[in-house]
């Protein structure tokens, strides 16, 4: 038996912080080292309108993120039933504790039994979209993936679809993001992340010696706050980074938000760290008065406006620099019609960001698009708070987002998710509008009664 890295698209195969144990066992069933004694299991939504921050000290992975939540009270269930919808067999799940520094905290591990094949990301997508998960936690585990394989194909220059998945087949990954998807989506909290401590030194790869930290976590993590952790250890791995770039929001250098903690997890990697204790701490609480103040009326700029003329861009090439920004960071992007000189027909290319993600905005802007330079304006932007549900209709499971906030902002403001209503439709030969009307009408009763 040996421990193995993480797995990511060229992986590592080191022994690293937030490593799994793969031993060979048989079959897919699920062992259970604990019970959660800090309180409660936490139901369905019970973070809507919350905060679920990561206090990542010591880094994460993707074990150490669903570790925390599990501790944390989402029903490892949840977990289970969402990994156990996947196409794949020859692994199985323990879940325990260990102590660090005399804090009990939970571990997850996964145990690999048969050989695995080597997958690429084309192969990853086929496997999500088989997989008989809601439509909300597949988005997810899409999102969270994307972001993996685009970073490794931008540091080994190849195309999306031929990234490899080297490590156990990719069976880390899977489970780690799709069951990382599910608790988050089950928790339907906000969620934010601390300032990420990066490790040096090097590691070993199936391509050769890496710096530290990977360069597909350097990836992944455009537009958060990152610091030297002054150690010789790979504290971030490329799969938790995947994690928390498709579903958090960056900090910036605040180590701590303005919340009301209500209930705590931890999560516990696997190597004893000699300067700190390895392990993730997971927060649920509420937003502070004062901050949900700041969010409705501003308080300071909060985001940027970038954005630049283009009169040789074709319509593809702007289709294309709008995912871009969208991957580098952007809230929203878009192209207006404008005209510039000689009478010439032109867009604007315009990007949303956080303030943390404005500069890697701006670099894909000025890496993807013909412009030769980028305008920028500070903003502040008042949100409304979101969360997405998930509610049976006759044509199947639909999620819909629902827009809230204060009593001056009027009734909640509800929209089904288009593609899964879309979907629904062809597979029942009724029109999409009967889909939404009825995912509309679910999402009514299931607030009037939450």
């Amino acid at each position: 038996m040996r421990a193995m890295a993480h797995e990511h698209g060229h992986d590592h195969d080191h022994e690293h912080a937030h490593d799994h144990h793969h031993e060979h066992e048989h079959g897919h069933e699920h062992e259970h080292g604990h019970e959660h004694e800090h309180g409660h299991a936490l139901t369905y939504g019970a973070g809507r309108g919350k905060l679920l921050f990561l206090d990542a000290f010591s880094g994460l992975a993707g074990d150490m993120i669903i570790a925390a939540l599990v501790d944390l009270g989402v029903p490892l269930a949840v977990v289970e039933t969402a990994v156990s919808a996947l196409p794949l067999t020859g692994f199985h799940l323990h879940v325990g504790t260990r102590t660090r520094s005399g804090i009990v905290a939970t571990a997850f591990d996964v145990h690999v039994s048969e050989a695995q094949p080597e997958r690429t990301y084309a192969t990853i997508r086929a496997i999500l979209d088989a997989a008989t998960l809601p439509d909300a936690v597949r988005a997810r585990a899409h999102k969270a993936f994307r972001k993996l394989a685009e970073a490794e194909a931008t540091v080994h220059r190849t195309s999306l679809d031929d990234v490899h998945f080297h490590e156990v087949g990719a069976v880390d990954a899977l489970v780690d993001i799709v069951g990382s998807a599910a608790a988050l989506e089950h928790l339907g909290a906000q969620v934010a992340v601390s300032p990420l401590p990066m490790g040096r030194g090097f590691v070993k790869a199936r391509h050769g010696i890496l710096p530290l930290p990977a360069p597909a976590v350097v990836s992944c993590l455009a537009g958060f706050a990152t610091y030297d952790a002054g150690i010789d250890f790979e504290l971030v791995t490329p799969t938790g980074a995947a994690i928390v770039a498709a579903n958090a929001e960056p900090s910036g250098a605040s180590r701590w938000p303005t919340m009301s903690p209500e209930r705590v997890g931890w999560g516990a990697g696997n190597a004893e760290l000699k300067d700190r204790p390895n392990l993730l701490r997971a927060v649920l609480g509420a937003r502070t008065h004062g901050q949900a103040q700041a969010r409705d009326h501003g308080g300071g700029a909060t985001h940027a406006v970038l954005e630049a003329n283009l009169d040789d861009a074709t319509g593809e090439l702007i289709a294309y620099c709008i995912e871009e920004l969208f991957t580098a960071g952007a809230v929203d992007a878009w192209a207006t019609p404008i005209t510039m000189k000689k009478g010439r027909p032109a867009v604007t290319l315009s990007a949303l960001a956080p303030l943390a993600a404005a500069d890697a905005v701006t670099v894909a802007l000025l890496r993807e698009s013909t412009t030769l330079g980028v305008r920028r304006h500070d903003v502040s932007r008042a949100e409304r708070p979101r969360r997405i549900i998930e509610v049976a209709t006759p044509f199947g499971p639909i999620a819909v987002k629902i827009a809230e906030g204060s009593t001056r902002l009027g009734a909640p403001q509800m929209k089904p998710e288009f593609d899964a209503c879309a979907a629904a439709a062809r597979a029942h030969g009724v029109a999409v509008r009967e889909v939404v009307a009825a995912a509309l009408r679910a999402a009514v009763l299931a607030t009037e009664n939450a």
